[in-house]
């Protein structure tokens, strides 16, 4: 199981799922607003992904790319434009339809001890976005329709990754049901992966990879524990060799309260498919 490998005839999925809620507006400690922090990161995300899929002859479709927004106005297709007419699109069609590239400063080694202020381009595909309740529960029920139509359109591909990035404060009802049935969909290769980001701006210590709900403060965190699946073997394999990460058996794929970099290597380290040709 996940073991399948990444082709354009076999290509595997992902599923961007953000909470856009007006309590995404409050700051974090960084000084930026939790909805900020997720827009880049998610942008950052997705220009990775794309990286990760240019050969020489372009970029080649082996991932599709849903990005679900739920908030004031309900459950979303959270991207515009060309890419607003199906939730999932393929990974060329993309990188096609950025909502624009911006300048931006970033600080790297300057060789002798220092840094020094770099400009790079930055290519936005989500801006940042909080307004009204968070309806968490019909948010993974959509998310499980287009999961289990795509699956079934594609049986011989690696399953779904699911990645879900909220403060974890649902206002529309206990959502692990739906997660419960979210994870159980499957291709041939195995069921759906969720993995929960969950941010705050609450003074409390960065906890990632729990194995129990009993190093989590609060009840919104416990249940985003609850909600997590576990990490397949080549998945850990991969954590320990490029980032020298351990991850238990029973370790969940969860992060509370990480910062941007920590989330990055979340990020890489839940999509990497068993193998890509």
């Amino acid at each position: 199981m996940y073991s399948a490998e990444i082709s354009r005839t076999t290509p595997t999925a992902y599923v961007f799922l953000v909470d856009q809620s007006a309590s995404m507006n409050e700051g974090m400690h960084s000084g930026v607003t939790k909805a900020q922090f997720v827009a880049d990161v998610l942008n950052r995300t997705l220009r990775d992904l794309i990286i990760r899929c240019t050969r020489e002859d372009g970029v080649r479709d082996y991932f599709d790319v849903a990005v679900i927004g739920y908030g004031g106005d309900g459950v979303h297709n959270a991207l515009t434009g060309a890419l607003a007419q199906e939730f999932f699109n393929p990974i060329s069609v993309v990188a096609d339809n950025t909502l624009r590239v911006e300048e931006r400063v970033r600080k790297i080694d300057d060789g002798a001890g220092g840094l020094v202020e770099q400009s790079v381009k930055f290519p936005v595909w989500l801006d940042p976005q909080g307004d009204g309740g968070t309806p968490m529960q019909a948010a993974i029920g959509e998310c499980a329709r287009i999961v289990a139509a795509w699956s079934s359109a594609h049986r011989d591909s690696f399953p779904v990754t699911v990645l879900h990035i909220s403060d974890g404060v649902t206002t529309d009802g206990d959502p692990e049901h739906n997660a419960s049935i979210l994870r159980s969909l499957s291709t041939n290769d195995g069921e759906t992966l969720l993995y929960n980001v969950h941010v705050t701006g609450e003074d409390v210590e960065p906890t990632q990879f729990p194995r129990m709900e009993s190093q989590l403060p609060n009840a919104h965190s416990k249940s985003m524990f609850r909600m997590s699946s576990t990490f397949p073997d080549h998945i850990r394999t991969y954590a320990h060799d490029a980032h020298g990460e351990t991850l238990a058996v029973d370790a969940r794929a969860m992060m509370m309260n990480a910062d941007a970099e920590r989330l990055v290597m979340f990020i890489d380290i839940g999509s990497r498919p068993a193998a890509m040709r």
